[in-house]
């Protein structure tokens, strides 16, 4: 049954709005009107497949915590014995968003019409990607939706918690960068040129480093804007050129030879992929579709070619193991637990263990690069700061000893 969004006016005058099934927009206002009840609006809630070819600006309705929270709550309910519909009708009712009521709303009513949940869940694909999905279907099929929810959420929890850490790790040390940057070019470009103009009459020459960063402060002054614009452009250039496939595998291949950040861009990539397949395997998604899946979600195209590519050995009938451990760029501990996992029929767990494992890791890379650079930024911007105050300090110095 169709949800349709009305607005409508009370005996008393007052506006109201919210969400109705219907069959159709007739039946809604008739709905209303039994509820004493004026329609002003009555419209029909379309899905995310309708709003393909249009041009639609607003964000999604769940954030990447908000869907963990709502699959949580979903699974609860769903464990507990209640009705996939009644389920859905409930978490309706507790939303305070629209956006999201509207979805809920959306979901419960292709689910009364007797779709099956992922079917329902395909029709906003900007929300649900093609993992979740994968995994809704297989638990619908297996008949143990909300044991597969429960993962489902715990998996969504885990990337969400290993991508917050990462985060946290890297932001203390870009606000001091920014602060220093932002220090620098003040004390270049307004600081220096006005105590130097006090030393511009005399006839006396001034030291080198003064001389050095007087000519550094005039540079920044007359082609700090040229410097901006070129550095501007050559992200613009570069943001363009990753559009390209062939050069953006060829990139991301390159950004893992980095020595620090390639580390953990590979031990992130890695531990996506092996809990994803994991989940994917462990739901009981065939393994050929759940390898394909978990390889679409790697961030890094060459990994990502790489999966594929072992793809197509496992579908040629090579194992697992030996396909993904041939492959470099994924750490050998996924290919030792991929092999353990095919011997001893646990796949799934192994795959999830060492999806664990290398999300520790990363986070402690994470944590040792923060550890190390935030003492490190605050040594350099004290040498350059010390550096500045030299440059102005210096003339000072040598007019004192002139006028002894």
């Amino acid at each position: 049954m169709p949800a349709y969004r009305f607005e409508a006016l009370d005996a008393a005058g007052n506006s109201s709005t919210g969400l109705i099934e219907a069959d159709n927009a007739k039946a809604a206002r008739a709905q209303l009107r039994a509820q004493k009840l004026v329609p002003l609006e009555v419209s029909a809630v379309a899905s995310e497949s309708e709003r393909v070819g249009k041009v639609n600006f607003r964000r999604k309705a769940f954030s990447s915590t908000g869907l963990a929270i709502w699959t949580r709550q979903l699974a609860g309910l769903v464990t507990s014995g209640l009705p996939l519909e009644r389920a859905l009708t409930a978490l309706s009712d507790e939303i305070e968003d629209d956006r999201q009521r509207e979805l809920v709303a959306h979901l419960r009513s292709e689910v009364n019409a007797g779709a099956p949940f992922a079917k329902a869940l395909a029709s906003a694909p900007r929300e649900f990607d093609d993992i979740y999905r994968a995994v809704v279907a297989a638990g619908e099929q297996s008949g143990s939706l909300g044991m597969v929810l429960e993962r489902l959420a715990d998996d969504l929890e885990e990337r969400q918690q290993l991508r917050g850490r990462l985060v946290s790790a890297a932001l203390y040390p870009a606000i001091v960068s920014l602060v220093a940057v932002v220090i620098v070019i003040f004390l270049v470009t307004y600081v220096v040129p006005q105590v130097a103009s006090v030393f511009a009459t005399s006839k006396q020459a001034l030291p080198f480093l003064t001389v050095a960063m007087l000519a550094i402060s005039d540079f920044t002054r007359n082609w700090g804007w040229m410097v901006a614009l070129a550095i501007i452009g050559a992200v613009g250039t570069l943001s363009y050129m990753l559009r390209n496939d062939a050069f953006r595998e060829r990139f991301d291949a390159a950004w893992l030879t980095l020595p620090l950040v390639g580390r953990l861009a590979r031990g992130y990539n890695a531990a996506r992929f092996a809990g994803t397949l994991a989940m994917l395997a462990g739901a009981g998604v065939p393994i050929l579709k759940a390898l394909q899946a978990a390889a679409e979600t790697l961030n890094n195209r060459a990994m990502r070619a790489d999966a594929m590519d072992a793809l197509v050995q496992v579908r040629e009938g090579a194992p697992l193991a030996s396909a993904i451990a041939a492959k470099k760029r994924f750490p050998g501990l996924i290919g030792m637990f991929s092999r353990l996992g095919e011997q001893t029929g646990t796949l799934p767990a192994m795959l999830a263990r060492a999806a664990v494992q290398l999300g520790q890791e990363v986070q402690r890379r994470a944590m040792q690069m923060a550890t190390i650079l935030e003492p490190l930024l605050i040594v350099v911007m004290g040498l350059i700061v010390m550096l500045i105050v030299l440059a102005v300090l210096l003339p000072i110095i040598q007019l004192n000893s002139w006028v002894k």
